[in-house]
């Protein structure tokens, strides 16, 4: 606990220097910003400006990255308030209430237990981070490769069933990745695979571009196709944007409960903030002393959801920090933003990058400040970025994504991977096949490869080594339960 405090507070020497407390505030200010606009998520914003911070220093830049995460966080429930249209799954539950509370003139309590409730869980959550990460290292350091590739194999598994509209999507999702993440030269033979002759394609396929390709272009071109035919009406701010007593007295609670249901939901490899966000719905709505007003425009249903959203997005952090596994579409991305760098999270990286990684840790306390900050006195300001007309909006990312794609390499064959991608982005989107299990699986496939390698060149070639360690073992059977308990259970449910 000594050694963690002390690491600690040598990370807020380095997140409060001038120019990395610069980089915080742009990117919770970024973030606040693109977590306003529909359709404009955090994974979309960092993969976009992925390869034009390459020369930057790397803890600035993750820092910003950080930033731009959980600031998109707290800036998606002013769009799911005020248009009724939540910018990403996690903002449904928030949906509910909060746009019936903007419909009765009481839009301002919302956005405000909105933001008040995510500064509360996200520093709860960073908290519980500082204590987790040490204890999740240490059980870490004792995995060989038989345990780290079942630990992906989990990874992904649970990955794409819940990332998915379906397990089947999901995972059709992920081996599109992996089948990429087999591109280029074999590490072990030196044999060239899947290139086609391309010398570009020789180191692989680079995964900004991916994730720039799925997320930005794919996108874009989706909003150009569908979105037009969607009719948008804002409500007006109307009546006090402060919250009234009985307001913090009804909101405290439920942050509080949410903030114990979030977290944990992220730290798991099966994480992400959908099912926490409505599990917090549900408990506010049997526990509230005014049930009558769910439906109608109960605060309690806009302080439990948002809360837990923004401790599971801190929650996701610790499988990210500690174990390179990344369990949300951002988190992927942030993967891809340490991988840029050179830097593989995991057990090792608290020994190999001490000053990054405290220093990312400590600025999420001092960017929790920064958005209470930000958000409430500048609500009416953000109100105002709701009205930027999409063609303009979209047309812009399309052209930072085609720059910055091209500046990685100054190669046409990136350019033409990009809207390849941004093509398989628009497919995928369109019938409903989730892009992140995609982007992991480019990442971590080649490493699942190395570590399998690995674990059968120790055991000469015995399988067995997966099924006889116990952490392996377990590691996969939780991994086939993901895939065989949801099947058994739907098909209980499938009447005789």
């Amino acid at each position: 606990m000594t050694e963690t405090l002390a690491a600690l507070v040598h990370g807020f020497g380095i997140a409060l220097t001038p120019v990395n407390l610069l980089w915080g505030f742009v990117g919770v200010t970024l973030g606040t910003f693109v977590g306003v606009l529909p359709g404009v998520g955090p994974a979309l914003t960092v993969a976009m400006l992925l390869p034009l911070t390459v020369k930057l220093d790397p803890t600035g830049a993750l820092i910003m990255f950080a930033g731009i995460y959980y600031g998109a966080m707290y800036g998606g429930s002013t769009s799911t308030i005020l248009l009724n249209t939540p910018g990403e799954s996690a903002s449904i539950a928030t949906a509910l209430e909060g746009n019936r509370m903007a419909k009765a003139g009481r839009a301002g309590p919302a956005l405000a237990t909105s933001a008040i409730g995510s500064f509360v869980a996200g520093s709860i959550a960073t908290v519980l981070l500082t204590l987790l990460a040490p204890i999740v290292i240490e059980i870490a350091l004792k995995f060989g490769p038989a345990e780290y590739f079942t630990l992906m194999i989990f990874a992904f598994v649970t990955v794409a069933a819940v990332l998915g509209a379906s397990t089947v999507r999901g995972l059709t999702a992920l081996f599109v990745g992996l089948l990429l993440g087999l591109v280029g030269i074999d590490e072990q033979s030196g044999q060239m695979r899947y290139a086609f002759g391309v010398p570009e394609l020789l180191d692989g396929i680079d995964v900004v571009v991916l994730a720039v390709g799925l997320f930005a272009v794919g996108e874009t071109l989706y909003v150009a196709a569908y979105s037009s035919r969607q009719r948008e009406e804002m409500e007006k701010m109307s009546g006090s944007i402060w919250m009234s007593r009985q307001d913090w007295k009804r909101s405290w609670p439920a942050w509080l409960r949410a903030t114990a249901i979030g977290f944990p939901f992220g730290t798991i490899p099966a994480g992400g903030t959908e099912i926490p966000t409505f599990l917090s719905y549900a408990a506010e709505k049997k526990l509230c002393k005014y049930p009558e007003e769910f439906g109608n425009g109960a605060i309690e249903g806009v302080a439990g959801p948002e809360a837990a959203n923004n401790a599971a997005s801190t929650g996701v952090l610790v499988p990210l920090l500690t174990l390179g596994i990344p369990t949300s579409a951002t988190a992927a991305i942030l993967l891809a933003a340490f991988q840029n760098y050179g830097i593989q999270p995991g057990p090792l990286l608290f020994v190999t990058q001490t000053d990054l990684v405290w220093a990312l840790i400590a600025s999420l306390y001092v960017g929790n400040v920064l958005l209470l900050v930000l958000n409430l006195p500048l609500i009416g300001i953000w109100v105002k970025v709701l009205e930027i007309p999409k063609p303009l909006l979209y047309g812009g990312i399309l052209v930072f994504a085609t720059l910055g794609a091209y500046s990685l390499h100054q190669s046409v064959v990136d350019l033409v991977t990009l809207y390849v991608f941004g093509l398989l982005g628009f497919i995928m989107r369109r019938w409903g096949f989730p892009v992140a299990p995609a982007v992991i699986g480019l990442i971590l496939g080649p490493l699942a490869e190395s570590q399998l390698r690995r674990a059968l060149s120790i055991s000469q070639g015995d399988f067995s080594v997966f099924f006889t360690q116990p952490i392996a073992a377990a590691m996969l059977a939780l991994a086939a339960g993901m895939l065989v308990v949801p099947w058994l259970l739907r098909r209980r449910r499938r009447p005789a």
